[in-house]
């Protein structure tokens, strides 16, 4: 039987040692964001995104971790509606949090039916923050065909009624693959929520004003990994 080769075995035993590697990254990277904040120096307002699925949220802790705001999931597409958003909306307020609505938008359902599903969801009221729209779900899967100039034409829409019900501009929640099909953080003009794990955000080509800069904060408000959220001035 032949021997394998000298250099076979360097070989292979380098893969594994790359392998052990890139592994250990991971674990490193996992722990550091488990308790990464962006410094309060550079940003002095600090919050979270909440909604149902981060379970029962402790209000209090939240609070004491150095929240200032909370922008809690409200609704999404024409019907479906979270359905902790009026309780969490409740215990958000007596916690002395600021607090902002999200819809999830979706580009396969009319914009008139989802702006009526927001409204009915979200209350008027003038202390809520500015509302916003979640833009992440592309129209590709769609059962029947949207154009992009559909997409961005029924946004438009939806944004009029949803702000005609909030007497304030939206802010548009923009997700990176969003911006790259549509290209609509110039065309819109409203201000601009960015997702970025860690690194600030730039896809958008313009200055943003709330970043989600960590979706796996571990806190004692929640046994789940919170969305971190910071505001720019």
């Amino acid at each position: 039987m032949a021997r394998r080769k000298p250099t076979s075995r360097w070989r292979l035993r380098l893969a594994a040692l790359a392998v052990l590697v890139l592994l250990a990254g991971f674990v490193v990277l996992w722990w550091h964001l488990r308790g990464w904040m962006p410094s309060r120096q550079d940003y002095s307002v600090q919050g979270a995104e909440v909604s149902a699925a981060d379970g029962a949220m402790d209000w209090t802790a939240l609070k004491t971790i150095g929240t200032d705001f909370v922008y809690l999931d409200a609704s999404a597409s024409a019907f479906a509606r979270d359905n902790a958003f009026v309780k969490n909306l409740e215990d958000a307020r007596a916690a002395h949090l600021q607090v902002g609505a999200v819809h999830l938008y979706d580009p396969c359902q009319p914009a008139d039916k989802q702006a009526a599903n927001f409204v009915t969801v979200v209350p008027r009221d003038s202390k809520l923050l500015p509302p916003a729209v979640d833009l992440d779900r592309l129209a590709d899967d769609c059962p029947s065909p949207v154009s992009d100039a559909a997409v961005t034409s029924e946004l438009m829409t939806f944004l009029n009624q949803v702000e005609n019900h909030a007497g304030k501009s939206v802010i548009l929640k923009l997700s990176s693959r969003f911006e790259r099909r549509y290209h609509i953080a110039h065309a819109l003009g409203r201000k601009l929520w960015l997702v970025r794990t860690r690194l600030e955000p730039d896809y958008a080509g313009r200055p943003w004003i709330l970043w989600t800069a960590n979706d796996r904060l571990m806190t004692d408000a929640d046994d789940k990994p919170l969305r971190w959220v910071v505001l720019q001035r």
